[in-house]
């Protein structure tokens, strides 16, 4: 039998994660600027050294500019692949797994 907790806890959770999702979505996101960066000035924003940028340029893992021998950078790409980097949290595995299940039902 189902416990009535488990399944309160599971929807407090769902609520709580959606309440996020619209506070979210009601705050004004800051403008970057669309000036772009350096290499120097991206590996400072990304608190990464320069030959690590390289790096992961050389692998196509991070998105780039070139002209010439030189690239650059914009804060929108930047920020594009760290939030690519997000883990999700327990809850919000969860309420995934919870929904996904009551759909094929």
């Amino acid at each position: 039998m189902n416990n009535p907790f488990d399944q309160l806890e599971t929807r407090l959770t769902s609520i709580e994660n959606l309440l996020m999702q619209v506070i979210a979505k009601e705050q004004p996101k800051k403008e970057l600027p669309e000036t772009p960066l350096t290499i120097q000035e991206a590996a400072a924003f990304l608190k990464l050294s320069v030959p690590t940028l390289y790096a992961k340029v050389g692998r196509g893992e991070l998105p780039h500019l070139k002209r010439g021998k030189r690239l650059y950078f914009t804060y929108k790409d930047l920020m594009i692949y760290l939030e690519q980097g997000r883990k999700k949290t327990v809850s919000e595995i969860a309420v995934e797994t919870d929904n996904f299940l009551t759909n094929l039902k």
